[in-house]
């Protein structure tokens, strides 16, 4: 193991392990607050520790912003992720590819499905107008982009991928509790493949903050992209991923 390979949290100076977390309790601001906030520091494993922002956030709740420093060290080597293998594409390249890698339009289905009603996720990637200065997958002309909204059943969104013979199927999941988001795309996994025969089955791609990139495998889904994605990074690996499988099937 070489140095460069273990780091320490950087705060003033390198290494001195100094690191800011933020929190809130359910007790009233004041004195005996901040105590209780020092004290959860504490128990996190905080040294030094310091109660430097604290404000009422409603009736009988308090919000901090504690410093403190850590021993911790982190191990580089150990550390598991999702990299990006395959190209970042511009939207010329991705229209090329498709026409050139199928010879027809890239077919697309988008929702968010259970009870889940926050579309702002799947519009980014989808819409033309996009997020950040990036256009949706709707820009892309060689794609073919069908957005269902918010709260659709999982039923109804295998349904309009089966009718449309979608290449790929994209979810957006944003609530999580009791980890709703994870029973509904095991849920959409299952219906896929009870559905669609093995060969026509599209790629299931899901996102949102809350997932764990490394989970695509257990949730039976093809990729997963969390938090920061952006429509030209789905773009890329939708037309990889759906032109080198249309290669193998050929």
């Amino acid at each position: 193991m070489t140095v460069a390979e273990v780091v320490r949290p950087y705060g003033d100076t390198t290494g001195d392990g100094m690191v800011q977390v933020s929190f809130t309790l359910p007790v009233p601001a004041g004195k005996r607050a901040e105590g209780a906030a020092a004290q959860l520091a504490q128990k996190m494993g905080l040294e030094a520790v310091m109660v430097v922002h604290a404000a009422p956030v409603g009736e009988g709740f308090t919000f901090f912003v504690v410093y403190g420093r850590v021993r911790h060290l982190v191990d580089l080597s150990a550390v598991r992720v999702v990299e990006r293998d395959f190209p970042l594409l511009a939207a010329k390249e991705v229209n090329a590819a498709v026409r050139a890698g199928l010879g027809r339009r890239l077919s697309v289905v988008g929702a968010c499905i259970g009870t889940d009603a926050h579309t702002v996720g799947i519009d980014a990637i989808l819409n033309v107008k996009g997020i950040a200065g990036e256009k949706g997958l709707e820009y892309y002309r060689e794609f073919a982009v069908v957005n269902m909204g918010a709260q659709v059943p999982v039923a109804e969104l295998v349904e309009e991928a089966v009718r449309v013979d979608a290449d790929a199927i994209l979810v957006s999941q944003v609530v999580t509790q009791r980890d709703a988001h994870l029973h509904n795309v095991r849920e959409l996994s299952a219906a896929v493949r009870e559905a669609v025969p093995a060969a026509r089955r599209p790629l299931l791609v899901v996102g949102g903050p809350r997932f764990d990139e490394l989970m695509a495998r257990e949730l039976g889904v093809d990729r997963i992209f969390g938090r920061g994605a952006t429509p030209r990074e789905v773009a890329s690996y939708l037309v990889h991923a759906v032109v080198a499988r249309a290669r193998v099937a050929a």
